[in-house]
C-alpha cells in the first residue's frame, strides 16, 4: 500500500519543506493554474491521468511529498492559513481531527461525494475533506512458515498472546509508524480499558517492535528472509506480493491475513485554507474522486477506492482479504486521547 498502506502527536521531525511560506501559495486564481498537491511518500498516480487532467482542465499538477502522513499533517498544522500547497491528500482518520481543529482546510464538498461508499462519509470533519481511499491494517501470516512446522495459523488477536506463538510477531512502533498506530488503535477498539493488559501479554510473549513498516515487513518478516512469520501490514499485502513478484509470477500468494482485529484507515483530500487557487484546488479534489483516478488507486497504492462500484483488478478480487467488520475509533476520540495512549503504550513496552 502502501499504499494500502498506509499515517497527532507523533514524535517525528517535521520536514523543512513543510514549513510555512509567509507569502502563501504563489499561484493566482487567473488563467491556467498550477496546483500543488501535498501528499505523503506513498502517493502514486498514473502519469496518463495527470496529463489528462491538464488536457481537460488546463491544470498543471505539481506533487510535493512530506514524509509520512504524520510529518505531513504536523507541517500543515504549522502552516495553517498560509500554506505552500493548495491541496492535501493522505490525511487519514487517525489524524483528521488534529488538522480540523487547526483549521488546515477550507470547507468544500466534492461534486462526486454522492459516489462514495456511504460508510466512508461518516467522519469528514464536518465536510472539509473528501474520502479518496481506504485500507485495513491487519496481521499478515507467512503461510509457508506455519505449514513447514505443522503449526496452526492464529485466527484471533487473543491467540497472539499464547505460548504457541511466542517470539513470532513483529509490529511497528505506533509513535513512528502509521500501521503501527493503527494496530495499537485496533487493540484499544477491541479490548477497551483492558488494552494495556493485552500489550503486556504481547510483550511477555516476545513481540518485536520495529520503527517502520519497511523494517518490519521487508526485513523482519520471515516471508522476506526474516525471523518473524507474523507481521502487522495490510489486507492488500497478498495482492502486492503477486504484483511485485519477479516473472514467472506465482499463481497465489504465500501469505494470508488474520482478519480478526483489523483497523480501517480512510484517506482524505482537502483544499488547504489560504490557497490562492481555491477553484482549481477544488477541481483537483474532484479529480481524485473521478472514475479514472479511482480505478487507478488499487494497483498504484494498494488500497481500495472510496468510489462505490469501482471495478477492482483481478488480483484484488482473488487475493485481497475481505474485512467484514473492521475496527475503528472516532477521529475526535483518537485526537483527544492519543497522547495518553502513546504514553501508556511506551510504559507497558518499556520504551
Amino acid at each position: 500500500m502502501s499504499s494500502l498502506l498506509s499515517k497527532i502527536a507523533l514524535t517525528i521531525a517535521v520536514s523543512s519543506s513543510m514549513l510555512l511560506a509567509a507569502c502563501g501559495s504563489s499561484q493566482q486564481e487567473s488563467g491556467p493554474a498550477t496546483v500543488t498537491l501535498l501528499t505523503h511518500d506513498s502517493f502514486v498516480v498514473s502519469q496518463v491521468l495527470i496529463d489528462q487532467l491538464k488536457t481537460d482542465s488546463g491544470i498543471t499538477l505539481k506533487i510535493t511529498t512530506a514524509g509520512d502522513a504524520g510529518s505531513m499533517v504536523a507541517g500543515a498544522v504549522l502552516a495553517s492559513g498560509i500554506p505552500n500547497a493548495d491541496v492535501m491528500f493522505g490525511i487519514d482518520n487517525t489524524l483528521l481531527t488534529k488538522a480540523v481543529d487547526a483549521q488546515v482546510f477550507s470547507s468544500f464538498t466534492s461534486k462526486n461525494l454522492d459516489s462514495v461508499i456511504p460508510e466512508l462519509k461518516k467522519d469528514t470533519g464536518n465536510g472539509v475533506v473528501t474520502p479518496i481511499d481506504y485500507g485495513d491494517v491487519c496481521v499478515n501470516i507467512d503461510d509457508a512458515w506455519f505449514t513447514k512446522r505443522k503449526l496452526a495459523k492464529p485466527t484471533s488477536l487473543d491467540q497472539l498472546t499464547s505460548p504457541a506463538y511466542k517470539d513470532l510477531l513483529v509490529v511497528q512502533d505506533p509513535a513512528t509508524s502509521s500501521p503501527g498506530l493503527a494496530f495499537m488503535l485496533a487493540t484499544i477498539a477491541k479490548y477497551g480499558d483492558q488494552w494495556g493488559q493485552y500489550w503486556e501479554k504481547l510483550n511477555q510473549n516476545g513481540v518485536k517492535v520495529s520503527g517502520s513498516w519497511t523494517d518490519a515487513y521487508d526485513s523482519a518478516f520471515s516471508s522476506n528472509g526474516g525471523s518473524y512469520p507474523l507481521v502487522v501490514s495490510y489486507a492488500t499485502s497478498p495482492p502486492a506480493e503477486i504484483v511485485y513478484a519477479e516473472n514467472p509470477k506465482p499463481t497465489k500468494p504465500s501469505t494470508s491475513v488474520l482478519t480478526d482485529g483489523c483497523y480501517r484507515q480512510v484517506e482524505f483530500a482537502g483544499v488547504l485554507r489560504g490557497t490562492r487557487n481555491e477553484q482549481a484546488a477544488q477541481q483537483v479534489v474532484d479529480w481524485l474522486l473521478s472514475a479514472g483516478v479511482q480505478a487507478d488507486v488499487p494497483l498504484s497504492m494498494f488500497v481500495f477506492p472510496a468510489r462505490a462500484n469501482t471495478p477492482l483488478p483481478e488480483v484484488f478480487t482473488k487475493f485481497a482479504a475481505k474485512i467484514s467488520q473492521p475496527l475503528q475509533l472516532l477521529a475526535s476520540d483518537v485526537n483527544a486521547n492519543l497522547k495518553n495512549w502513546l504514553s501508556e503504550w511506551g510504559q507497558v513496552m518499556g520504551r
